[in-house]
Parts: C-alpha cells; structure tokens; sequence
C-alpha cells in the first residue's frame, strides 16, 4: 500500500472523527503474512453455497460477515451472508475506504478488527498461534494506516499470552504511522483478571501517551455461531465490570495518566454506575478498606472514555458522564452505521446541545487522545 500523500494532519481541520470504525479483513491477511509452518492453520476465508466466510482453528463453524459490510444497503437488501467480492472496497483498500469517509462526510476514522475474529484469535491457547496471527494482523494495519495517518487511527492488538510477548509487541509496532492506541481482549498475562505482571504492559502505554482501548468487551471464549439469536449482548455488561476492577485493584493509583477507552459500549449507563459504586464504597470502605486515594465515580470521571452510535439517554445527561468522557463512532461498515447519512443522524439527536460540547464529541476528544492534528 502507497501513501496517499506526506503532508502532516497538523494541517487538517477536523469536524467530525469516527471512535469506532472496523476493517473487513482481506481474506489473504494471515495466510499470507504468517510463518510457513503456521499458514495450514492460518484463519482464511473459504467460499461455501450461501456465501464467503472465515475459517478459522478453534470455530465450530464458518463465521460469516454480511452483517459487518451492510452498511448503506436498505433492510430488505442486508443479509448475514455474501460474496467478499461484493462488499465495498473500504474495508480492505485505505484508498477507497477515504472515498467511502469523504461520502459521510467523516474526517478520520480509530479502526478496529472485526469482532468475532480478534476473539476468535484471542482465545486460541496456543501461543505461538496466538502470536503468529496478531504480528500478522498489525503489520497489515500498519500499512493500512500509512497510507494516510491523518485520516487513520489503526488501533494496534497486544497479544495476551504472556507480558514479554505483549510488552515485545508495543516496542516492535507502536512508532509506526497511523498507530494511535493499543486494544486488548484480555488482560497481557493471558486471563481476564487482572494480575501484578500486567502493570508492565500498563506502564509501557502511559510511557508512549497510548490509550488503551477495549471493544465491546473481554474475552477468552470462542465467538458464538452465526446461528446463534442472541445479539451483541456483552456491551452491556462488560465495561462496568472491567472498569470497577481496574479501579479496585488500584490500576489508577499506580498509574495517574493511563487513559482508557471503552468502544462500542454507549453511555447512558455510566451515571447510574457511578451513583451506586459509590454508594457501596462508602458505606463498606469502613469494614473493607479498599485503600483507594478518591471516590470511585473520580476514577470513572478522570480515566475512562466511551465510544457511542446511538444513545439517546446518554446524550440526555451527557453533563453526568462528562463532556470530555464521550466520542461519537460510526460503526462503519457494520449494521450500525448510518453511512452515508451520519451528519444528518447526528444533528437529529444533538439538538440542545453546545456547538462546544458538539464538537468536543464529534472530534475533540478523539483529536486529543489519539493525536489527531499533532
């Protein structure tokens, strides 16, 4: 992949920033990067009767992604199958992905994997597997956001099988253009509790000012079938859950200008989760002794940052969240996005809100934890 051009975002006015916004992974991405020894077992995309689909060691069955390049099609045109040849270019090709932003009227996009294969890798206990394919997948990124870092923001993977291995990673790919933050799907050492040794990897993040971002949420198991009829259910529950353990485990206290980012979780919730952890605080610290410098709702208002596409409540109290807490996304090209109507859905749902706060969620608060303009 070419740079589109050398010129610095510094020079770039930004209006409108995407949190959230994913890739659709081109089939060849591991199968063509990873060692000879591991490419038999590498994920690959294999054509069946319905339509294309990952094929992937661990996953019971193919794991298909209609859903994740229907945005744009009219309902009755989206489907859970399709051809990869069918899907708009912009989730494999940064040329055509800034034709599709320039559409929508979206001056940068933070990119994420695909879900269900970040979990699908991330639970895989073999660890030099494991490794293999996260390498693989953030030196494809990397030359995705080098072609324009000014309208990129690739978020790179840290593998959790180990600290060294992790720690390895961020020294190897985090300087490279259009890197702008670090996603886990576990914790480092390879659980989803937090241990001492994760602090390394912590440490190294503030280090380098890299946020650390969390999608939707943790895990170690197997993404579900695409027969499953349950949806996208761990948004709801997850983030509370890792916020109110990284707090109670002292991270922040440790670790004062750590920075992290919940995608794809929405808002409205963290007032109530905010009103009640402190409520409990107080009235258990005297027996427990939690050992905490601050009330537990400061941490939350202090080091957490929330990714949204629709949240009508939460826009509602954006005041008990935190102006400066909270960051619009476009889902782009998954089921959620509204593309190419995204300005006019955002003006529909932020009426009675500021020009300044405006601005802050729709690009200022992206611009200031991922170095958009600097």
């Amino acid at each position: 992949m070419s740079s589109q051009d050398g010129s610095p975002s510094r020079g770039r006015r930004y209006r409108l920033i995407s949190a959230d916004g994913h890739f659709n992974e081109p089939g060849d991405l591991w199968t063509g990067r990873v060692p000879a020894a591991m490419r038999d077992r590498a994920p690959r995309m294999e054509r069946f009767e319905e339509g294309d689909a990952w094929v992937i060691e661990g996953v019971d069955d193919p794991i298909n992604f209609g859903m994740n390049a229907c945005a744009g099609l009219d309902p009755e045109e989206m489907k859970g199958w399709m051809r990869f040849e069918d899907m708009r270019r912009g989730g494999y090709d940064p040329a055509a992905r800034i034709e599709e932003m320039d559409q929508d009227g979206v001056d940068a996009e933070v990119l994420y994997p695909t879900p269900r294969l970040s979990a699908a890798i991330a639970a895989n206990r073999d660890a030099d597997y494991h490794h293999a394919m996260v390498r693989a997948y953030n030196d494809w990124i990397s030359e995705f956001a080098a072609y324009a870092p000014e309208r990129f923001g690739a978020i790179m993977w840290i593998p959790n099988r180990g600290v060294a291995e992790a720690l390895a990673e961020i020294e190897r790919v985090a300087d490279r253009p259009g890197i702008r933050g670090a996603m886990m799907v576990a914790w480092p050492h390879g659980g989803l509790s937090l241990k001492p040794e994760d602090d390394k990897v912590f440490a190294a993040l503030v280090e380098r000012r890299m946020t650390l971002n969390i999608h939707v949420a943790m895990t170690q198991t197997m993404p579900a079938s695409h027969k499953s009829k349950l949806p996208g259910y761990g948004r709801f529950f997850d983030a509370p859950n890792r916020m109110i353990a990284m707090i109670f485990d002292g991270v922040f206290d440790r670790f004062p200008e750590l920075d992290v980012v919940f995608a794809e979780t929405d808002f409205g919730w963290v007032p109530y989760v905010k009103e009640q952890i402190d409520n409990n605080y107080l009235r258990l610290d005297p027996v427990s002794r939690f050992g905490l410098q601050m009330l537990p709702s400061e941490y939350i208002s202090r080091h957490f940052h929330f990714g949204y596409m629709t949240d009508t409540f939460g826009l509602r109290n954006l005041v008990d969240v935190g102006v400066e807490r909270v960051m619009w996304s476009s889902d782009y090209p998954h089921i959620s996005a509204d593309w190419p109507n995204s300005w006019k859905v955002i003006q529909s749902s932020m009426s009675g809100i500021s020009s300044e706060d405006r601005h802050a969620v729709l690009a200022g608060n992206a611009m200031r934890l991922y170095g958009f303009g600097r």
